[in-house]
């Protein structure tokens, strides 16, 4: 029985061409994921409705993507958010910190990383709330048109048969491989939910064009970000590979993180 719908989108990019004036790739890459209670799923529909009446957006086809707002329409986004009764978790990937970025060589592969690390910590939060022990998760992607999502299935299911060898973390009992899908961004609002989390996130950590970040709209998402027995870093945020965590504390860029999420 599906007691979850889990809406999960990302930011950023997987490219390892990162040249120091700041061109080429992504230095971090976020995905995240919004778990809604079957029972609120209506609330998904209700925030982007708000969303649409608070920029004054009467056209029915408008879709709202985080990257194309304004910095005022973002912060009245994330805001808007923090108040449904949503739960949200995030992956923030440095790739400059990777030890052997050639093993992501192969297209795709850090993503389904990224999102092997993200699943583990969705079906904790979904086995922690569920309120019966048959409680599902449904997973849903935000399409990437190359992408196949077929694949992405192999892969979860590779990673179910090898659990114990791999070092999976990842709650079976909660994620179904076979339940996992994609639809595209407009067709959902919960996954234009999880866009402006998952850029909402980015921004908090991604220098832009005068080498700042953004962290009011994580800030502002606080409430609503995952936290197990009052800890959010390794469960509602979670940042890889290890020696990412070290910038916490040697770039001021992004040390505003532990005075949020301490």
């Amino acid at each position: 029985m599906n007691e979850f719908t889990v809406f999960i989108d990302e930011s950023g990019d997987e490219g390892f061409v990162v040249n120091p004036d700041g061109s080429g790739s992504t230095r971090w890459f976020a995905i995240s994921a919004v778990a809604v209670r079957l029972m609120s799923l209506h609330e998904t529909d209700l925030a982007i409705k708000e969303v649409k009446v608070a920029f004054g957006k009467t056209d029915p086809g408008f879709c709202p993507h985080f990257r194309k707002l304004c910095h005022e329409q973002r912060v009245a986004f994330v805001d808007l958010l923090a108040k449904k009764p949503f739960k949200t978790v995030t992956v923030m990937i440095h790739k400059p910190s990777i030890p052997d970025p050639e093993k992501f060589s192969e297209k795709y592969l850090l993503y389904h990383f990224a999102a092997r690390f993200l699943l583990e910590r969705v079906s904790w939060l979904c086995r922690e709330t569920r309120r019966t022990p048959e409680g599902r998760a449904k997973i849903i992607f935000s399409n990437r048109a190359a992408m196949s999502y077929e694949n992405l299935r192999a892969y979860l299911n590779e990673l179910k048969a090898r659990t114990n060898l791999f070092d999976v973390r990842i709650d079976w009992s909660v994620i179904d491989p076979e339940e996992v899908c994609s639809e595209p961004h407009p067709k959902l609002a919960g996954l234009q939910i999880a866009d402006a989390v998952a850029s909402g996130m980015y921004y908090g950590f991604a220098r832009n064009f005068y080498g700042h970040t953004e962290p009011r709209y994580a800030e502002l998402l606080r409430p609503i970000i995952h936290a197990h027995k009052g800890k959010i870093l390794g469960y509602g945020l979670k940042l890889w590979p290890r020696e990412a965590d070290s910038l916490l504390d040697s770039d001021e860029k992004v040390a505003w993180m532990r005075k949020i999420f301490h």
